[in-house]
Protein backbone atom coordinates (compact mmCIF):
# COMPACT_ATOMS: atom_id res chain seq x y z
CA UNK A 1 0.00 0.00 0.00
CA UNK A 2 2.80 2.44 0.85
CA UNK A 3 4.27 1.95 -2.63
CA UNK A 4 0.92 2.75 -4.22
CA UNK A 5 0.67 6.04 -2.25
CA UNK A 6 4.21 7.06 -3.13
CA UNK A 7 4.27 10.16 -5.32
CA UNK A 8 0.58 11.03 -4.89
CA UNK A 9 1.23 14.13 -2.77
CA UNK A 10 3.89 15.38 -5.19
CA UNK A 11 1.59 14.79 -8.16
CA UNK A 12 -1.39 16.62 -6.60
CA UNK A 13 0.76 19.54 -5.49
CA UNK A 14 2.34 19.83 -8.94
CA UNK A 15 -1.08 19.70 -10.63
CA UNK A 16 -2.48 22.43 -8.36
CA UNK A 17 0.62 24.64 -8.36
CA UNK A 18 1.14 24.41 -12.10
CA UNK A 19 4.85 23.64 -11.83
CA UNK A 20 7.24 21.24 -10.15
CA UNK A 21 9.17 24.19 -8.69
CA UNK A 22 6.15 25.63 -6.86
CA UNK A 23 5.15 22.16 -5.70
CA UNK A 24 8.64 21.71 -4.29
CA UNK A 25 8.34 24.98 -2.34
CA UNK A 26 5.02 23.90 -0.86
CA UNK A 27 6.41 20.53 0.20
CA UNK A 28 9.79 21.87 1.36
CA UNK A 29 11.57 19.58 -1.12
CA UNK A 30 13.88 20.15 -4.05
CA UNK A 31 12.44 20.39 -7.56
CA UNK A 32 14.48 17.33 -8.49
CA UNK A 33 12.93 15.26 -5.70
CA UNK A 34 9.41 16.18 -6.81
CA UNK A 35 10.17 15.45 -10.47
CA UNK A 36 11.71 12.06 -9.68
CA UNK A 37 8.75 11.12 -7.48
CA UNK A 38 6.31 11.91 -10.30
CA UNK A 39 8.39 10.05 -12.89
CA UNK A 40 8.36 6.96 -10.67
CA UNK A 41 4.59 7.33 -10.30
CA UNK A 42 4.16 7.56 -14.08
CA UNK A 43 6.35 4.50 -14.56
CA UNK A 44 4.26 2.55 -12.07
CA UNK A 45 0.99 3.64 -13.70
CA UNK A 46 2.33 3.09 -17.21
CA UNK A 47 1.11 6.46 -18.50
CA UNK A 48 2.15 10.10 -18.77
CA UNK A 49 0.43 12.39 -16.27
CA UNK A 50 1.91 15.67 -17.54
CA UNK A 51 2.64 17.25 -20.90
CA UNK A 52 6.06 18.82 -20.39
CA UNK A 53 7.85 21.50 -22.39
CA UNK A 54 10.81 23.70 -21.46
CA UNK A 55 8.40 26.53 -20.58
CA UNK A 56 5.24 24.89 -19.28
CA UNK A 57 3.53 21.77 -18.08
CA UNK A 58 -0.09 20.65 -18.13
CA UNK A 59 -2.05 17.55 -17.21
CA UNK A 60 -2.69 14.90 -19.83
CA UNK A 61 -6.17 13.39 -20.19
CA UNK A 62 -5.07 10.50 -17.96
CA UNK A 63 -3.52 13.05 -15.60
CA UNK A 64 -6.83 14.91 -15.24
CA UNK A 65 -8.72 11.70 -14.50
CA UNK A 66 -6.12 10.51 -12.01
CA UNK A 67 -6.00 13.93 -10.32
CA UNK A 68 -9.75 13.91 -9.63
CA UNK A 69 -9.47 10.47 -8.03
CA UNK A 70 -6.44 11.48 -5.97
CA UNK A 71 -8.13 14.62 -4.64
CA UNK A 72 -11.11 12.59 -3.43
CA UNK A 73 -8.82 10.00 -1.84
CA UNK A 74 -6.72 12.64 -0.08
CA UNK A 75 -9.89 14.35 1.16
CA UNK A 76 -10.93 11.07 2.76
CA UNK A 77 -7.51 10.69 4.37
CA UNK A 78 -7.69 14.26 5.66
CA UNK A 79 -11.14 13.62 7.07
CA UNK A 80 -9.81 10.54 8.84
CA UNK A 81 -6.93 12.50 10.31
CA UNK A 82 -9.28 15.28 11.39
CA UNK A 83 -11.50 12.77 13.14
CA UNK A 84 -8.54 11.35 15.04
CA UNK A 85 -7.22 14.83 15.74
CA UNK A 86 -10.54 15.89 17.21
CA UNK A 87 -10.17 13.14 19.78
CA UNK A 88 -6.85 14.50 21.01
CA UNK A 89 -6.58 17.29 23.53
CA UNK A 90 -3.47 18.90 22.05
CA UNK A 91 -3.12 20.33 18.53
CA UNK A 92 -0.11 19.22 16.54
CA UNK A 93 1.59 19.78 13.19
CA UNK A 94 2.65 22.84 11.20
CA UNK A 95 0.49 25.98 11.36
CA UNK A 96 1.35 28.72 8.85
CA UNK A 97 -0.11 32.16 9.61
CA UNK A 98 0.33 35.33 7.51
CA UNK A 99 -0.05 38.69 9.28
CA UNK A 100 0.54 42.41 8.54
CA UNK A 101 4.06 43.44 9.58
CA UNK A 102 3.52 45.90 12.43
CA UNK A 103 0.11 44.75 13.67
CA UNK A 104 1.37 41.18 13.46
CA UNK A 105 4.51 41.94 15.42
CA UNK A 106 2.78 43.99 18.10
CA UNK A 107 -0.56 42.21 18.54
CA UNK A 108 -0.77 38.84 16.77
CA UNK A 109 2.66 37.30 17.35
CA UNK A 110 2.44 37.40 21.18
CA UNK A 111 -0.87 35.51 21.02
CA UNK A 112 0.49 32.85 18.66
CA UNK A 113 3.79 32.46 20.52
CA UNK A 114 1.89 31.89 23.75
CA UNK A 115 -0.21 29.28 21.94
CA UNK A 116 2.93 27.51 20.68
CA UNK A 117 4.37 27.52 24.20
CA UNK A 118 1.17 25.94 25.51
CA UNK A 119 1.19 23.14 22.90
CA UNK A 120 4.68 21.63 22.37
CA UNK A 121 3.57 19.54 19.37
CA UNK A 122 2.42 22.61 17.45
CA UNK A 123 4.89 23.84 14.81
CA UNK A 124 4.37 27.56 14.18
CA UNK A 125 5.36 29.53 11.07
CA UNK A 126 4.49 33.25 10.96
CA UNK A 127 4.96 35.28 7.77
CA UNK A 128 5.04 39.06 8.25
CA UNK A 129 3.96 40.90 5.09
CA UNK A 130 1.74 43.82 4.10
CA UNK A 131 0.96 42.40 0.65
CA UNK A 132 -2.06 40.23 -0.14
CA UNK A 133 -1.22 36.59 0.52
CA UNK A 134 -2.38 33.76 -1.76
CA UNK A 135 -3.34 31.06 0.73
CA UNK A 136 -3.20 28.25 -1.83
CA UNK A 137 0.02 29.24 -3.60
CA UNK A 138 1.90 29.96 -0.36
CA UNK A 139 0.51 27.13 1.76
CA UNK A 140 -0.96 29.49 4.39
CA UNK A 141 -3.47 28.15 6.92
CA UNK A 142 -4.67 31.45 8.41
CA UNK A 143 -4.31 35.06 7.32
CA UNK A 144 -5.08 38.35 9.06
CA UNK A 145 -5.86 41.27 6.77
CA UNK A 146 -6.84 44.91 7.20
CA UNK A 147 -9.34 46.47 4.82
CA UNK A 148 -11.63 44.90 2.24
CA UNK A 149 -11.09 41.23 1.39
CA UNK A 150 -10.48 41.58 -2.34
CA UNK A 151 -10.53 37.82 -2.93
CA UNK A 152 -13.60 37.08 -0.80
CA UNK A 153 -15.37 34.07 -2.25
CA UNK A 154 -17.25 30.92 -1.33
CA UNK A 155 -13.87 29.21 -0.92
CA UNK A 156 -12.80 31.64 1.81
CA UNK A 157 -14.12 31.79 5.38
CA UNK A 158 -13.66 35.14 7.15
CA UNK A 159 -14.24 36.28 10.72
CA UNK A 160 -14.24 39.97 11.52
CA UNK A 161 -11.92 40.59 14.45
CA UNK A 162 -12.80 44.25 14.84
CA UNK A 163 -12.09 47.68 13.43
CA UNK A 164 -8.84 49.61 13.42
CA UNK A 165 -9.38 53.13 14.77
CA UNK A 166 -7.10 55.92 13.55
CA UNK A 167 -6.69 58.94 15.86
CA UNK A 168 -4.82 62.25 15.84
CA UNK A 169 -2.18 62.73 18.54
CA UNK A 170 0.61 65.11 19.45
CA UNK A 171 3.04 65.50 22.32
CA UNK A 172 2.26 67.82 25.26
CA UNK A 173 5.38 69.81 24.37
CA UNK A 174 4.25 70.42 20.79
CA UNK A 175 0.76 71.48 21.90
CA UNK A 176 2.17 73.81 24.57
CA UNK A 177 4.20 75.65 21.91
CA UNK A 178 1.72 75.62 19.03
CA UNK A 179 -1.65 75.48 20.75
CA UNK A 180 -4.41 72.88 20.74
CA UNK A 181 -6.52 72.93 17.53
CA UNK A 182 -10.21 73.40 18.22
CA UNK A 183 -11.45 72.32 14.80
CA UNK A 184 -10.50 71.26 11.29
CA UNK A 185 -9.69 74.80 10.19
CA UNK A 186 -7.13 75.15 12.98
CA UNK A 187 -5.04 72.31 11.49
CA UNK A 188 -3.87 74.76 8.80
CA UNK A 189 -1.56 76.33 11.34
CA UNK A 190 0.03 73.06 12.43
CA UNK A 191 2.70 70.64 11.21
CA UNK A 192 1.80 67.03 10.53
CA UNK A 193 3.95 63.93 10.65
CA UNK A 194 2.63 62.08 7.62
CA UNK A 195 2.45 58.38 6.78
CA UNK A 196 3.08 57.94 3.07
CA UNK A 197 4.21 54.89 1.12
CA UNK A 198 4.94 55.11 -2.60
CA UNK A 199 2.16 57.06 -4.30
CA UNK A 200 -0.34 56.50 -1.51
CA UNK A 201 -2.42 59.55 -0.65
CA UNK A 202 -0.86 61.36 2.33
CA UNK A 203 -3.99 63.43 3.13
CA UNK A 204 -6.19 62.90 6.19
CA UNK A 205 -9.92 62.03 6.06
CA UNK A 206 -12.29 64.26 8.04
CA UNK A 207 -16.11 64.31 8.36
CA UNK A 208 -17.71 65.92 5.33
CA UNK A 209 -20.27 68.00 7.21
CA UNK A 210 -21.19 69.95 4.10
CA UNK A 211 -21.86 66.94 1.94
CA UNK A 212 -25.39 65.92 1.02
CA UNK A 213 -24.92 62.41 2.40
CA UNK A 214 -22.34 63.04 5.08
CA UNK A 215 -19.31 60.77 4.71
CA UNK A 216 -15.67 61.81 4.59
CA UNK A 217 -13.42 64.16 2.65
CA UNK A 218 -9.64 64.46 2.53
CA UNK A 219 -7.71 67.47 3.80
CA UNK A 220 -4.10 68.33 3.14
CA UNK A 221 -1.92 68.92 6.20
CA UNK A 222 1.33 70.89 6.08
CA UNK A 223 4.30 68.66 6.81
CA UNK A 224 8.07 68.40 6.68
CA UNK A 225 8.24 64.73 7.67
CA UNK A 226 6.84 62.09 5.32
CA UNK A 227 7.56 58.56 6.60
CA UNK A 228 6.51 55.03 5.66
CA UNK A 229 7.09 53.47 9.09
CA UNK A 230 4.48 53.92 11.82
CA UNK A 231 6.86 53.30 14.71
CA UNK A 232 9.14 56.09 13.44
CA UNK A 233 6.11 58.38 13.23
CA UNK A 234 5.35 57.60 16.89
CA UNK A 235 8.92 58.53 17.84
CA UNK A 236 8.73 61.77 15.83
CA UNK A 237 5.42 62.76 17.41
CA UNK A 238 6.78 62.10 20.91
CA UNK A 239 9.77 64.30 19.99
CA UNK A 240 7.45 67.31 19.39
CA UNK A 241 7.64 67.09 15.56
CA UNK A 242 3.92 67.64 14.98
CA UNK A 243 0.47 66.05 14.89
CA UNK A 244 0.29 62.43 13.70
CA UNK A 245 -2.54 60.13 12.62
CA UNK A 246 -1.95 56.65 14.04
CA UNK A 247 -3.81 53.42 14.91
CA UNK A 248 -4.98 53.42 18.50
CA UNK A 249 -3.67 49.91 19.24
CA UNK A 250 -0.16 51.16 18.46
CA UNK A 251 -0.13 54.20 20.76
CA UNK A 252 -2.57 53.28 23.53
CA UNK A 253 0.27 52.99 26.06
CA UNK A 254 1.73 56.38 25.06
CA UNK A 255 -1.68 58.04 25.42
CA UNK A 256 -2.30 56.46 28.82
CA UNK A 257 1.15 57.54 29.99
CA UNK A 258 0.63 61.10 28.74
CA UNK A 259 3.52 60.98 26.27
CA UNK A 260 0.96 61.66 23.51
CA UNK A 261 -2.36 63.49 23.72
CA UNK A 262 -5.46 62.97 21.57
CA UNK A 263 -6.26 65.88 19.27
CA UNK A 264 -9.73 66.51 17.78
CA UNK A 265 -11.27 63.12 18.71
CA UNK A 266 -14.13 63.71 16.26
CA UNK A 267 -11.60 63.46 13.40
CA UNK A 268 -10.59 59.87 14.09
CA UNK A 269 -11.61 59.03 10.52
CA UNK A 270 -13.32 56.00 8.98
CA UNK A 271 -12.42 52.74 10.67
CA UNK A 272 -10.78 49.84 8.83
CA UNK A 273 -12.09 46.28 9.21
CA UNK A 274 -9.65 43.60 10.34
CA UNK A 275 -10.43 40.00 9.32
CA UNK A 276 -9.15 36.53 10.09
CA UNK A 277 -9.56 34.27 7.04
CA UNK A 278 -8.88 30.71 5.95
CA UNK A 279 -9.78 28.34 3.12
CA UNK A 280 -13.11 26.55 3.54
CA UNK A 281 -12.72 22.87 4.36
CA UNK A 282 -15.23 20.25 5.53
CA UNK A 283 -12.91 19.18 8.34
CA UNK A 284 -11.03 21.95 10.12
CA UNK A 285 -7.85 20.56 11.74
CA UNK A 286 -7.58 20.93 15.51
CA UNK A 287 -4.47 23.14 15.16
CA UNK A 288 -6.51 25.66 13.14
CA UNK A 289 -9.56 25.52 15.41
CA UNK A 290 -7.43 26.22 18.47
CA UNK A 291 -5.61 29.11 16.77
CA UNK A 292 -8.85 30.61 15.44
CA UNK A 293 -10.48 30.45 18.88
CA UNK A 294 -7.46 32.10 20.48
CA UNK A 295 -7.22 34.90 17.93
CA UNK A 296 -10.97 35.57 17.99
CA UNK A 297 -10.78 35.85 21.77
CA UNK A 298 -7.57 37.85 22.18
CA UNK A 299 -7.39 40.24 19.19
CA UNK A 300 -10.79 42.04 19.36
CA UNK A 301 -10.08 43.64 22.77
CA UNK A 302 -6.86 45.12 21.35
CA UNK A 303 -8.75 46.66 18.45
CA UNK A 304 -11.64 47.77 20.70
CA UNK A 305 -9.27 50.09 22.53
CA UNK A 306 -9.97 52.57 19.74
CA UNK A 307 -13.64 52.77 20.72
CA UNK A 308 -12.70 54.46 23.99
CA UNK A 309 -12.20 58.21 24.24
CA UNK A 310 -9.30 57.45 26.54
CA UNK A 311 -7.68 55.22 23.89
Amino acid sequence: MSDRLSGIAAFVNAAEAGSFALAAERMHLTRSAVAKSIVRLEDRLGTRLFHRTTRSQSLTEDGHAFYERCVRALAELEAGEATLSAGRRDPYGRLHVSVPVLFGRRCVAPVLLALAARYPRLELQISFTDRVTDLVEEGVDLVIRSGRLRDASAALVARKLGEQAMILVASPGYLARHGVPAGVDDLAGHQGVIYASGRRNANWPVPDTGGANGGWRDIEIAHRLRLDDLETIVSAAKADAGIARLPCWLIADEVRAGALVRVLPELSGPRVDVHLAWLRTPHLPLKMRVAIDELVTRIPPLLAIGASERC
